[in-house]
């Protein structure tokens, strides 16, 4: 049975940051197991369901313009597995009059001399300074495992979790996935056409994507392609920018899912929606197929349940994946 989900919220400083945009908003979602106490009843703070603490925890990083709502059906379907599940919020303006919910991108760190060489996200060390701060004073004290941090995101969330899984950056950081997101260079910061960033370590490693995804294939221009490609380079970046990691990182197409597959609700007033092709298939099975790749990935990665990662072996064959691959 899975447990209640129950969350707290919490606000990191981004040091590097101008005022207003030098804050991160945390949403922790958590496990819990409402014991209807009169401390409970008037705080509203309900004490975690400890059967699989300590947490692993999984940080969200949020595409261009999604708001937290967007990811929320996802946080309450790993919290109630048991993983801590952090959704962000950070508001940025990365470009001059471009002021946005974003990861927190550093430019800088994305051009060709400096690419690799530090994180290029403002945000996930605050967030994880933020959760150790968690773990010593909350509801959640001595409850979370800070050495099995997975980061994942969709879109430019996706390649900000891509590009910034790296322990050295970021102790106890394991693992990284990401949904509707590449790791193609811009040509605007330097680098040649059709260049494919390397991640930066060797960890396991989940990308999704849909055939259907009509915001990657209109962006493909940043990258020096011609537009109209929805997935080439997702399986480049597979293929060139995710090391051999023995089998536990993986590649998945969902048939007929797009870029906002993921949100759920998505708010179309802002972000690129507009661009994005309509989804070929039913998308809350696509989701509900989402969250089952997702779930067997971490506890892979995170429970070492070897029966996960047989399935996760398994999955070429499913009617709705359109190409899987594994190194």
């Amino acid at each position: 049975m899975e447990s209640l989900v129950r969350a707290i919220y919490r606000v990191a400083a981004i040091p590097e940051a101008e005022p207003a945009y030098d804050r991160v908003n945390l949403k922790i979602y958590y496990p819990a197991l409402f014991g209807d106490t009169p401390e409970e009843r008037n705080s509203g703070v309900v004490p975690v369901d400890a059967k699989y603490a300590p947490f692993g925890v999984v940080i969200l990083l949020p595409g261009i313009n999604l708001g937290p709502e967007g990811v929320s059906w996802l946080a309450l379907r790993l919290a109630a597995a048991g993983y801590v599940t952090v959704a962000t919020t950070a508001i940025s303006e990365e470009m001059p009059g471009y002021i946005s919910i974003s990861p927190g991108f550093l430019l800088d760190m994305l051009a060709p001399d400096n690419y690799g060489k530090a994180p290029s996200s403002s945000v996930l060390g605050p967030v994880i300074d933020e959760l150790k701060a968690v773990q010593a004073d909350s509801v959640l004290a001595g409850k979370l495992d800070l050495d099995h941090i997975v980061l994942g995101g969709h879109s430019a969330g996706g390649t900000a979790a891509l590009l910034n899984a790296n322990p050295d950056w970021f102790p106890g950081v394991c693992a990284t996935f990401a949904y509707a997101a590449h790791s193609g260079a811009s040509v605007a910061l330097g680098w040649p056409a059709e260049t494919i960033l390397p991640l930066p370590a060797v960890l396991p490693a989940l990308i999704l994507a849909g055939d259907h995804d009509g915001v990657i294939a209109a962006s493909s221009h940043r990258y020096g392609k011609e537009e109209g490609d929805p997935v080439q380079t997702v399986i480049r970046t597979f293929e060139e920018g995710v090391p051999d990691c023995d089998g536990n990182s993986h590649l998945f197409i969902l048939k007929g899912a797009n870029h906002f597959t993921f949100a759920c609700p998505h708010d179309g007033t802002t972000g690129r929606e507009f661009l994005d092709w309509q989804g070929g298939e039913d998308q809350n099975e696509l989701r509900s197929y989402l969250v089952e790749l997702l779930l067997d990935f971490l506890h892979s990665v995170l429970r070492a349940d070897g029966s996960a990662q047989t399935r996760l072996s398994r999955a070429v064959g499913d009617k709705r994946v359109v190409l899987a691959r594994h190194r």
